[in-house]
């Protein structure tokens, strides 16, 4: 059993149990403000008072875009201590695209049926516009007049089966899916992730440390809400802070002594390579017991790179990398590694899992697979791997990967159509492929993303991760994907290099030799194109499908080809400030 029954309650007495805990946050310069878990306890009743005051009741619906991690966390714990439900958005990340930025963000807020709008203070000249494109919508606060709010919120009874929050998810802009996480499957799955999986304890100095997007399951719940439900303190770095300097992630463990962090793979890719031999020097790693990888494909040479370079430079322990398999939908996390095992990995004959699914082993001479274990399900949860007729299948066969247990969600929000096609009969459906060995989960793809040439059934991360491997392709920046030809499917990759123009020809023989050594498989059409062209979500996940239709429609490349400072982003500034000006004058009036 759980300390608490809801995140409410543990917001309000995690601190009697663990008074010397506490969450530590880092400004951009990386200055450092810590609250206790009882000056938690009180600041979010503080925060919660103001937004009873601006008329918030239970079951409300409250937008944030809030860039600075300490406003975030506090205004996020405020609204769930009196039943408001925050609704996370990412901050626009530039102004070139800003247009399809306001978009999403206004399908999210009408969506979720949003009467506030927090925002951070220096976003509302572009924010208020939402007041008068969302018809739910009443008012912009700047989330900094929360900052010195007084008086005691008026707590309405939290029971574990209350909405706690609505995750959007990332992928089409045309139908954002709110899953509705409540406080039951909250405090379900930190217990199996604190517990079970990373094995922490608050009473033996255990610390994690995060530079994850907060707008994101991953940051949030994974270092937010479970630490919270288990007296665990964590630092926070801002995202921003990583992305300009990725070593400041691993000085902060080594001043901190933390012992669990997560990342995607591309992050474990980018410390390997950027790190400097001064700061290998300084560290001591050896008070990692978990490095969590998870949110996107896993390359296993990207892990075992990592491992070698810092154990033997920082005494990394071998056993710290944590694979983890999850999703929205369950929550966060559906399978981890246990913590104390090594990861695992199995390979397997290419051309016979493509041709039935099967795992059996590589045989001398041809073409192989390597699949990372993302290891169990918690006590109580069950996943299995299904054939499209609902077949639950045999261990070492690939399938449809389905979820069940205390912390999968009840589906998304007045949304009953979505929630039909992937709850179903008591499965939660994840449109993952991938097989059970050993008790182990391993994903193999999506089902939607499956290329599919001359008959045989290819995953696009093992062209991807085949393509990775070329000298000059920026690694963790690969799309590939299949288009309709004259004779049937044809494979098309498309990958980032910071080569010049000129050497694109010679790039792309290249990467057609190693498609057709590694894979046997010719390739329709190889396109190199420039750091930052290819299309991502929110959270850094490249986006395979919105990539094919950018090369269909003619427009790839083109986001990302846009420059911060063009003239084509200062009128769409330009024109966006001016909506908002308009929308507050109105909104004084009203």
């Amino acid at each position: 059993m759980s300390m608490f029954r809801t995140v409410a309650q543990a917001v309000a007495e995690v601190g009697q149990h663990y008074p010397e805990n506490d969450f530590v946050f880092q400004d951009l310069r990386g200055n450092e403000t810590s609250y206790s878990f009882v000056e938690l306890e009180k600041n979010t009743a503080r925060r919660a008072a103001a937004l009873q005051a601006f008329g918030m009741r239970k079951g409300d619906r409250v937008g944030l875009i809030v860039i600075e991690p300490e406003d975030f966390v506090l205004t996020f714990l405020a609204c769930l201590r009196v039943g408001v439900v925050p609704v996370p958005l990412y901050p626009p990340l530039s102004f070139g695209n800003l247009d399809a930025y306001a978009d999403r963000t206004a399908k999210v807020l009408t969506s979720s049926q949003s009467r506030l709008l927090i925002a951070s203070g220096k976003l509302q000249n572009v924010l208020w516009a939402m007041v008068d494109r969302v018809d739910s919508m009443e008012e912009l606060v700047a989330v900094e007049k929360l900052r010195d709010a007084a008086g005691t919120p008026d707590y309405p009874t939290i029971e574990p089966e209350d909405l706690a929050f609505l995750q959007y998810t990332s992928g089409s802009t045309a139908d954002p899916k709110g899953v509705m996480v409540t406080h039951g499957s909250l405090v379900a799955n930190s217990k199996g992730i604190i517990t079970e999986g990373l094995q922490l304890d608050p009473t033996k100095g255990d610390k994690g440390i995060s530079w994850l997007p907060l707008y994101h399951d991953m940051g949030l719940i994974g270092f937010v809400i479970a630490p919270i439900c288990h007296g665990i303190p964590c630092v926070f770095i801002p995202t921003l802070r990583f992305i300009k300097r990725p070593s400041v992630w691993l000085d902060t463990v080594h001043r901190h002594r933390g012992t669990a962090s997560f990342a995607p793979n591309f992050a474990y890719a980018l410390a390997t390579r950027r790190v400097k031999d001064s700061d290998l020097e300084k560290w001591d790693l050896s008070c990692l017991k978990v490095l969590g990888c998870g949110a996107e494909p896993i390359q296993p040479a990207t892990m075992r790179a990592f491992t070698d370079k810092f154990h033997e430079a920082c005494n990394l322990p071998t056993n710290s990398i944590m694979p983890a398999y999850g999703m929205a939908e369950a929550t966060l996390a559906i399978t981890l590694k246990p913590a104390p095992e090594h990861m695992h990995t199995v390979v397997l004959d290419a051309e016979t899992f493509s041709e039935s699914g099967e795992v059996v082993p590589p045989v001398e001479g041809k073409p192989f697979a390597e699949h990372v274990g993302c290891g169990v399900p918690f006590s109580g949860h069950e996943v299995v791997a299904m054939d499209e007729a609902g077949n639950v299948l045999p261990e070492g066969r690939e399938g449809e990967l389905c979820h069940k247990g205390p912390s999968v969600t009840p589906g998304y929000f007045e949304n009953p159509e979505a929630t039909a096609a992937s709850y179903r009969d008591g499965w939660l459906h994840t449109g993952d492929l991938g097989f059970i060995k050993d008790g182990q989960v391993f994903v193999t793809g999506r089902i939607k993303d499956l290329i599919i040439v001359n008959g045989r059934n290819v995953h696009p991360q093992a062209v991807e991760w085949a393509v990775a491997e070329v000298d000059g392709v920026r690694k963790g920046n690969v799309v590939s994907f299949s288009v309709p030809g004259e004779t049937g499917e044809e494979l098309v990759v498309v990958a980032e290099t910071k080569r010049s123009e000129e050497d694109h020809a010679e790039l792309a023989d290249q990467v057609r030799r190693a498609i057709q050594r590694e894979l046997s498989l010719s390739t329709s059409e190889v396109i190199c194109l420039k750091p930052g062209s290819l299309p991502k979500t929110s959270s850094g996940k490249l986006q395979r499908r919105k990539t094919r239709s950018q090369y269909l429609s003619g427009e790839l490349g083109g986001e990302g080809a846009r420059t911060f400072g063009s003239q084509g982003s200062k009128l769409t500034l330009a024109k966006h400030v001016a909506r908002s000006v308009w929308s507050r004058a109105k909104a004084a009036i009203r």
